[in-house]
C-alpha cells in the first residue's frame, strides 16, 4: 500500500504541473482542471515518490509535478506493475494503461540534469470509477 504525497495539475499543456493537494477524478476523463485530462489512455500520470527523491539527491531542484506527473505516491514502484493493473484510492479506481513514454523532445529537466525519470519510471492510467484523491490517502494495487 502506498501513500499519496502530491496531487498535481496544470491548467495548460506545456506548463509544469503544481501540487494542488487534492483532485476530483472523473470517469474516462482524468483530474478535473488538468490540461492533459480527456477521453484517452493517458488520463492520469503516476510517479513513485522514491524515484523523485533519488533524482533530487543527484542535485535536481524540482517541485512536485515537474515531470508532468499527476500523482506522487510513496511506497509503490509503479513501473513494476503490469499494464491492466487496477489501483484503488478511496472511491477512485484507476487502470494502468501504459508504462513509460517516449520523450520526443528533451524537457527542461533533461537539459539541466542530462536525465529525466518520467519516460522510464512514470506510468499512465485511465479512470474507471471517480471520486476525490487527496494528500495522505492510501493507494493500493489489486
Amino acid at each position: 500500500m502506498g501513500k499519496v504525497r502530491a496531487v498535481c495539475i496544470s491548467e495548460a499543456k506545456g506548463t509544469p504541473k503544481r501540487n494542488v493537494g487534492s483532485g476530483e477524478f472523473a470517469v474516462q476523463h482524468g483530474i478535473k482542471g488538468d490540461a492533459h485530462a480527456g477521453n484517452w489512455h493517458r488520463q492520469v500520470s503516476l510517479l513513485a515518490y522514491q524515484k523523485i527523491a533519488d533524482f533530487r539527491a543527484k542535485g535536481a531542484e524540482i517541485e512536485d509535478g515537474a515531470f508532468g506527473e499527476n500523482l506522487i505516491v510513496e511506497d509503490i514502484d509503479f513501473k513494476n506493475l503490469p499494464v491492466g493493473a487496477i489501483l484503488h484510492c478511496g472511491d477512485v479506481t484507476l487502470e494502468i494503461t501504459q508504462i513509460g513514454k517516449e520523450c520526443h523532445s528533451h524537457c527542461e529537466i533533461f537539459k539541466k540534469m542530462g536525465d529525466c525519470i518520467m519516460p522510464r519510471e512514470g506510468v499512465f492510467a485511465k479512470v474507471l470509477h471517480g471520486g476525490t484523491i487527496k494528500i495522505g490517502d492510501n493507494l493500493y494495487a489489486e
